[in-house]
């Protein structure tokens, strides 16, 4: 029969066995290299503004401060982006100065085609109207947002009010005044809101001209 001393001698042995093998299994554990991680998806990049471009109404003829993009398609170096000076000529590498204003797009794509000859070989150029400012009619005064705005085309004194946010709570609807410049002199067209929306004086929404200032008091 086992005595009872060899069976704690037993026992203790089976322990340190035990202890042993999990010292060994953390030793190996702590060895062994962690898997990497998955890196953090990259947020998608933020795809850039398309270049701004209007569309001019037919016929437009261009003007100081219009803003132009000119595109030379197989010469992109040559491609820029260019402001109309107030003597009416933009500046451009090897063509140097040309007259802009008074000329449609069209026209001045066909001046620079015509002056790039001299330099270049078939040249393809395009022009873009990015920003009218040539054109500009005005409104002050007791309406949601005064300020300078683009004619893009036909526009009359109640379409300007609407897009200007329409009137203040203390607009005098019935005394607003248009003033224009005629052949170098300031002259003043009356307009009443009330008349013109019942009908009564539908002659007093005029049609606006480059230049007009509409003053709502």
């Amino acid at each position: 029969m086992i005595t009872e001393s060899r069976s704690r001698n037993i026992a203790d042995f089976a322990w340190r066995v035990v202890v042993a093998v999990i010292a060994l299994n953390a030793a190996l554990w702590a060895q062994t290299p962690a898997a990497p991680r998955p890196a953090a998806p990259r947020p998608a990049p933020t795809p850039s503004a398309a270049p701004q471009v209007v569309t001019p109404p037919p016929g437009y003829v261009l003007g100081a401060e219009d803003v132009l993009t000119v595109v030379y398609w197989r010469d992109k170096d040559m491609t820029t982006d260019v402001v109309v000076r107030p003597d009416g000529k933009i500046s451009l590498a090897l063509v140097n100065e040309v007259q802009a204003a008074g000329l449609t797009p069209s026209e001045l794509r066909d001046r620079l085609t015509e002056e790039s000859k001299r330099y270049l070989e078939d040249p393809n150029v395009t022009v873009v109207v990015k920003q009218i400012n040539s054109r500009k009619v005005f409104i002050t005064g007791e309406v949601g947002k005064p300020g300078p705005y683009p004619l893009m085309g036909p526009t009359t004194v109640l379409q300007l009010i609407a897009t200007a946010g329409g009137f203040r709570e203390y607009a005098d609807t019935k005394n607003i005044v248009i003033v224009r410049i005629e052949d170098g002199r300031q002259k003043t067209l009356q307009f009443n809101y009330m008349d013109v929306t019942s009908r009564k004086n539908l002659r007093q929404n005029i049609e606006l001209m480059p230049g007009d200032t509409i003053v709502v008091p």
